[in-house]
């Protein structure tokens, strides 16, 4: 069986963070191993509290994974601190082999910050350029570029090509968050940007950019090619809001 390694935070609801990571790696026939970074006490409505795991035990429990055993693939979401984003970039370069999915979570979707400033400037800075593949939402695209969020179709694809510039060999920008019919995600490659499409359905965001990027991540360490895997993991999130 194939293994992912998530590295990311819990969220006490279980509806994002890492056990709605697990729960999605076991709906693919994954194993999940995890480096927990963060406790979060959250509702569906607010963050009530979070406590930032030390640095020198986000880095044993990384170190632990890879001991345990062949790693296929790398998801990694709440980070929360430039200690442990730096951490977790010292890792990667030591555990190089395997593909990284980077969900940069920036903030709940009720909008309090997860990842500090000098954070997110060492994630631009460091971490970009070890990941395989990045998949922001529109307002996390923005952040990372500093810019405003657009929603226009040419500059989302302008976005998703200028966050690849940054150093991931893939971008896949989310369009979750934009309006129209479609829910439309571009993914951003070496030879060019590729359109995903599916029906833009109503219900709540909460835990699909988790579920996204650890399908992605799944999909990977079974073999599947970067476009194949975020194409039948857009199916799989399109799915979810379905039920």
């Amino acid at each position: 069986m194939s293994t992912v390694l998530v590295i990311a935070g819990s969220d006490s609801s279980g509806g994002a963070g890492i056990a709605r990571d697990l729960q999605t790696l076991h709906e693919h026939r994954v194993h999940g191993v995890y480096a927990l970074t963060a406790v979060t006490a959250q509702t569906d409505a607010r963050v009530l509290a979070s406590y930032l795991v030390p640095a020198s035990t986000v880095r044993a429990q990384i170190d632990a994974a890879f001991e345990s055993g062949p790693v296929q693939a790398v998801k990694i979401g709440m980070l929360g601190s430039e200690e442990i984003v730096l951490t977790v970039a010292e890792a990667l370069q030591r555990y190089p082999a395997a593909p990284v999915v980077l969900d940069p979570v920036l903030a709940s979707t009720s909008g309090a910050a997860l990842l500090d400033q000098p954070g997110l400037r060492a994630l631009r800075e460091v971490l970009l350029p070890l990941v395989h593949l990045l998949t922001p939402n529109i307002p996390e695209a923005a952040l990372l570029l500093g810019t405003e969020p657009a929603d226009d179709a040419a500059i989302l694809q302008a976005q998703a090509q200028a966050l690849r510039a940054r150093g991931p060999r893939a971008v896949l920008l989310k369009g979750g968050h934009g309006a129209g019919a479609d829910s439309v995600d571009f993914l951003a490659l070496a030879d060019g940007v590729r359109a995903l499409r599916s029906a833009r359905l109503a219900g709540s965001r909460r835990g699909t950019g988790c579920a996204l990027a650890s399908s992605i991540a799944a999909s990977v360490a079974r073999g599947l090619t970067l476009e194949a895997a975020c194409r039948q993991a857009k199916d799989y999130v399109t799915a979810l809001l379905r039920t």
